[in-house]
């Protein structure tokens, strides 16, 4: 069982953007996603091409055709999420687990590593630049 988020911590609002964000992605609901994006997103995404992703436009697209790859809801679980932040900024980096399966029925289980930069604006904190990647097989 989660332990409830204290209200009173300042990270709070960190950890719930990240929470809704990733029950964003097991929905593949890509608008609920996106309200958590600054419009001038600057990305290093998993998925290539293009190697950066500039605006929230662009990476709306790249997150419009993983949904569509993906065959029912995504099973997406974060892990070892840590938050350090400003009154103005604020950094995340966590563990995403997905598993699932692709439209051709192919099962996927794999990991990726998750940076994320939030920016506080008009009273709301909004990812200003995201890095995604996943581990090297060794």
């Amino acid at each position: 069982m989660a332990t409830p988020l204290r209200q009173d911590v300042p990270e709070t609002s960190i950890l719930e953007r990240v929470g809704t964000l990733a029950q964003a992605i097991r929905d593949k609901n890509v608008d609920a996603l996106m309200s958590h994006y600054a419009p001038d997103v600057f990305v290093f995404d998993v998925t290539t091409p293009p190697l950066e992703v500039q605006g929230a436009d662009m990476y709306r697209k790249n997150f419009e055709r993983w949904f569509a790859s993906m065959q029912g809801p995504i099973d997406y679980e974060v892990s070892d999420l840590r938050v350090s932040m400003s009154e103005s900024h604020a950094f995340s980096f966590c563990l995403g687990h997905v598993k699932g399966a692709r439209a051709g029925g192919e099962n996927v289980d794999y990991w990726v590593r998750v940076t994320s930069s939030f920016q506080k604006a008009n009273g709301q904190w909004l990812v200003g630049h995201e890095h995604v990647s996943m581990p090297a097989r060794m």
